[in-house]
């Protein structure tokens, strides 16, 4: 694999690429010792880096987190396999799953894939789902060593959602559970099919702004953003192939 900076972003692209809340405390500056913007929003902070992972290695990440037994990657619709089916596919470096919340006394599948892996001891429990963590590999660990050099912290989990074509999404929450902390560092790279970050403030809804999570891209959210901010994946019915987040946290003892 090559070096994380393999591929420097030109000077063209280093005007922030979406447009942020015409509003006091919102700001966005190219950092280049960093390669990627500093988000400034009130009450709380972002980093953004658009072109974090060379095409080399972001394309492989994708083929590292498909790999199976069972189907050629490229030429399935991963839509269309059923839970009973999944568990059956023996994929060689991720262990996905399919989870399940209950709502008004239903059991109902999330809109996406998922996977959690972390140091030993670390669950994660979230929407009534509790996570046992899988142990590291040499895939995630090499993710989780870029994203540590530019995040200034460390992270000892991380929560892996495939969104299989643009009918997968993640409604608006905060990342706001105990175990993460007061004010947690949350480090999301994306690989695969671009979607919409979409970001709004809790108590004003007209304040909001989006962020296109492309192949390679990475997004840091830290200070009081859990507070104050909550963000959704929503539909896009022309995205066909799939999205893999991983967004890395540290679970506190």
């Amino acid at each position: 694999m090559n070096d994380l900076f393999d591929e420097v972003i030109d000077n063209q692209t280093k005007e922030l690429p979406f447009a942020l809340p015409e509003v006091d405390g919102c700001s966005g500056q190219w950092d280049d010792s960093r390669q990627g913007f500093i988000i400034q929003i009130p009450n709380g902070e972002l980093f953004y880096a658009p072109q974090f992972f060379s095409q080399k290695i972001s394309d492989r990440s994708v083929e590292y987190f498909l790999e199976n037994n069972t189907y050629e990657t490229q030429q399935v619709d991963w839509s269309e396999i059923q839970p009973d089916d999944l568990k059956h596919i023996k994929f060689k470096n991720i262990l996905w799953k399919r989870d399940f919340i209950n709502l008004y006394g239903k059991k109902i599948p999330l809109p996406r894939l998922t996977s959690w892996y972390g140091d030993e001891g670390k669950a994660y429990k979230y929407s009534g789902i509790l996570s046992q963590p899988n142990s590291w590999n040499k895939g995630l660990l090499y993710i989780k060593d870029q994203i540590e050099k530019v995040a200034d912290t460390e992270f000892n989990s991380v929560l892996m959602n495939w969104y299989r074509n643009g009918e997968d999404y993640l409604n608006w929450h905060t990342d706001d559970e105990p175990e993460l902390g007061e004010n947690p560092t949350i480090a999301s790279v994306n690989f695969g099919e671009t979607r919409d970050f979409q970001v709004r403030h809790k108590d004003n809804h007209q304040l909001k702004f989006t962020v296109p999570l492309q192949h390679g891209s990475l997004l840091i959210m830290s200070g009081e953003m859990q507070h104050f901010w909550e963000h959704a994946v929503p539909k896009r019915k022309k995205v066909q192939r799939s999205r893999f987040n991983l967004t890395f946290r540290f679970i506190q003892d």
